[in-house]
């Protein structure tokens, strides 16, 4: 062999990341390279490009779960391969699937949890739009029978996540979205009765409001809607969007009503992912009873030698996520994701108190009657010579990302700041990030960034989604 190539081989085993021919140019951004390349080289770029990208720990604004026991990762590894939809090759996977659905079913009271119907999907966004979908089916079925058109199907909510937003345009649903207006942020029965009429094919009350963390009334709601009954004949169901409540009310606030003993109730999504605790890409969506899901929504199919009944929105996608919540419900218990929720909403009320104290803000939800959150806005009248998005954007120096947004329609004027506070996230933590948020103000009273501006002025500054 030529001695220049075995100098080249020599290369590619011995040199030095840095100085090998990988990393002696940019990666490609719009074109697969024709070679391949070493494996370690290209391991070290891609893992140096993903530096810049924010430390999730201190993504104080995502809903999802950024810390995970070490045998999830261990378990995640191990199903690395496993399609979960490959319910003949994956039988146990199968198995532990349906197992999670019947704790879910047995947690939010159903009275049918051994036998009822449900799913696990790639997270609560595709949970809420099948629970949405057998609502139509229902209400469409429904009004054939009676000889009644089924043309104009609508949908009353809340302030909702996009994912209803969605859902109502995909499948041809007018949204009848419940507008915040100034002295209520949420959804009350009164508002969802004026918008319900014969083609309302379900109500859609959120157990921890994406805005605000607040629970909205279920059991009011419920009941309201009986009352509607006996004076229409309308019956109304009512889907829950329990994204991230449906996995904390049960062991927080267990008394509180607004699952399957409400007969109304008859469809629950929730993200496991979320106050679940599993890794990113679990949701679940869970039905009172089989006979409220349609049986036109069940396909079968006859895949890889097995017929497979399926009806979640995705086919293929992997089970570890599945296989990582059936080991954290066995793990924790109830007791378990008590402790664990307790300690967040402990961590939760202690920022919000000590936001309060700190002079120009004024807490509208402080982890109390929702999820273990807080939002917090200017103070009526309050002037700073900076703005919540100035104060969000600052404490990006330190790593924290921290919302600032203005509300919905209808309250464009309210700029509010949102933490949410998850498993992983302590007292400590949380200590450290008030020392940054108090030197974020003391920075800008040394440096001025804008003018003096009331809360008013500052309303439609910008907006920022979760």
């Amino acid at each position: 062999m030529p001695a220049s190539k075995k100098f080249s081989l020599r290369d590619d085993v011995m040199d030095d990341c840095f100085a090998s021919a990988e990393l002696s140019k940019p990666l490609p951004r719009f074109q697969m390279p024709k070679l391949e390349s070493n494996a370690r080289d290209i391991y070290q770029a891609v893992h140096d490009e993903l530096m810049l990208d924010g430390n999730s720990r201190q993504n104080l604004a995502t809903f999802c779960q950024t810390w995970v026991d070490p045998e999830i990762r261990k378990l995640m590894d191990e199903c690395t391969g496993k399609n979960m939809i490959d319910k003949d090759e994956y039988p146990q996977t199968a198995a532990l699937e349906m197992r999670c659905v019947h704790m879910l079913a047995g947690l939010w009271n159903s009275p049918a949890a051994k036998t009822t119907i449900g799913c696990s999907t790639i997270g609560s966004s595709e949970a809420a739009m099948l629970g949405g979908m057998a609502m139509k089916w229902r209400w469409r079925e429904k009004r054939k029978a009676q000889g009644a058109a089924a043309d104009k199907p609508n949908l009353v909510a809340g302030p909702v996540q996009i994912c209803w937003h969605k859902f109502a345009r995909y499948w041809d649903v007018e949204l009848r979205e419940i507008p915040m207006e100034k002295g209520r942020l949420l959804m009350t029965p009164e508002e969802v009765l004026k918008r319900c009429d014969a083609n309302t094919i379900g109500v859609v009350p959120t157990l921890g409001v994406t805005f605000t963390g607040e629970y909205e009334p279920v059991k009011a709601v419920s009941d309201a809607l009986d009352r509607c009954q006996k004076k229409t004949g309308l019956d109304i169901p009512i889907h829950v969007d329990g994204a991230s409540g449906g996995f904390l009310a049960p062991f927080i606030d267990p008394k509180l009503c607004w699952d399957f003993r409400l007969h109304r109730v008859k469809s629950i999504n929730a993200s496991g992912h979320k106050f679940g605790l599993a890794p990113i890409g679990a949701g679940w969506v869970v039905w009172r009873e089989m006979t409220d899901l349609p049986k036109d929504l069940i396909f079968w199919v006859n895949y890889l030698g097995s017929n497979i009944p399926t009806f979640a929105i995705n086919f293929s996608r992997p089970g570890g996520q599945i296989i990582a919540q059936y080991y954290l419900m066995l793990r924790l218990g109830r007791e378990g994701y008590r402790r664990v929720h307790l300690a967040c909403y402990d961590t939760a009320q202690m920022i919000a108190a000590e936001v309060g104290k700190l002079g120009p803000f004024k807490v509208l939800y402080g982890g109390k009657g929702g999820i273990p959150a807080l939002t917090w806005t200017l103070k009526d009248g309050a002037r700073t010579n900076y703005t919540l998005y100035d104060l969000s954007d600052r404490l990006r120096t330190r790593g924290w990302q921290v919302p600032a947004y203005s509300m919905p329609p209808h309250r464009e004027d309210l700029v509010v700041m949102r933490v949410l506070v998850r498993h992983g996230f302590g007292e400590d933590m949380a200590m450290l990030f008030l020392d940054d948020l108090k030197r974020a103000m003391a920075h800008f009273h040394e440096h001025p960034v804008s003018k003096s501006l009331t809360q008013q002025q500052l309303g439609g500054y910008n907006h920022a989604g979760r």
